[in-house]
């Protein structure tokens, strides 16, 4: 691979995400068709729970290493979008919002003990690798907030369309979303397209991006196995109908 200049080092980017974000997973268009039971839906909320509720772990990590004021700013706002600045504000307290109109126990959700231990094993290496890697990798690996506005569409549209137990309020978590995805992936696309100066740190932002595609993927599968095929693993969420 030779040095990219930065619009070509964004199409290679977006490329990524055209071949592999999880919009494409089987699962998704399950759930965007209608085809998924509502135990498929709770174990999908469930478990996705688990990921958003480690999302500002990985942002304070990645934050503890920005360099400037203006940086940490920036990303800080990133733990407020989720966090909220008090308690029952911000975009967990919406998925929790979401869960429990899907008729989860919060308590079962919040103590994530009944997760896929694949789920558990992707977030983690998630948090992990924006702990361990270099800054510039783990901003990289932020970028598949470029794809999600198109999902988040989808998967309201969808959902309203296709099932009754859910109603706009539920997936009142998606209404905020797609602005602070924007706003997010357009600082985070600047500040790679501007470091990665190097063809090897062209290389590791590529490869970011494509292993937090594989972790998004990775979660899909796991739903899809435990879930549409039956193979729950012991101690994860056993839905009602089949208890």
């Amino acid at each position: 691979m030779s040095l990219m200049s930065e619009s070509e080092l964004e199409v290679a980017l977006r490329s990524i995400g055209a071949e592999r974000y999880h919009n494409l997973h089987p699962f998704h268009r399950r759930l965007h068709g209608g085809k998924c039971s509502l135990a498929e839906v709770q174990a999908w909320a469930l478990n996705r729970y688990f990921y958003q509720a480690l999302i500002p772990q990985k942002d304070a990590y990645l934050v503890a290493r920005l360099p400037t004021p203006a940086l940490r700013r920036e990303w800080r706002r990133r733990i407020v979008d989720h966090d909220g600045e008090r308690e029952g504000e911000g975009g967990i307290a919406r998925w929790l919002a979401l869960t429990t109109g899907l008729g989860l126990d919060r308590e079962l959700v919040v103590s994530a003990r009944a997760v896929l231990p694949a789920t558990r094993f992707a977030v983690e290496a998630y948090v992990h690798f924006c702990r361990d890697r270099s800054l510039l990798e783990a901003i990289a690996s932020s970028l598949t907030e470029l794809f999600s506005p198109q999902i988040i569409g989808e998967r309201v549209e969808g959902m309203l369309k296709h099932y009754d137990f859910v109603t706009a309020e539920t997936l009142a978590y998606f209404t905020k979303r797609p602005p602070q995805a924007a706003q997010d992936s357009a600082f985070a696309l600047h500040y790679v397209k501007r470091n990665a100066k190097s063809e090897a740190e062209q290389r590791s932002v590529l490869a970011a991006l494509t292993f937090k595609c594989d972790v998004l993927w990775a979660q899909l599968d796991a739903l899809w196995h435990a879930y549409v095929e039956g193979n729950i693993p012991p101690g994860a969420f056993v839905p009602e109908p089949c208890r």
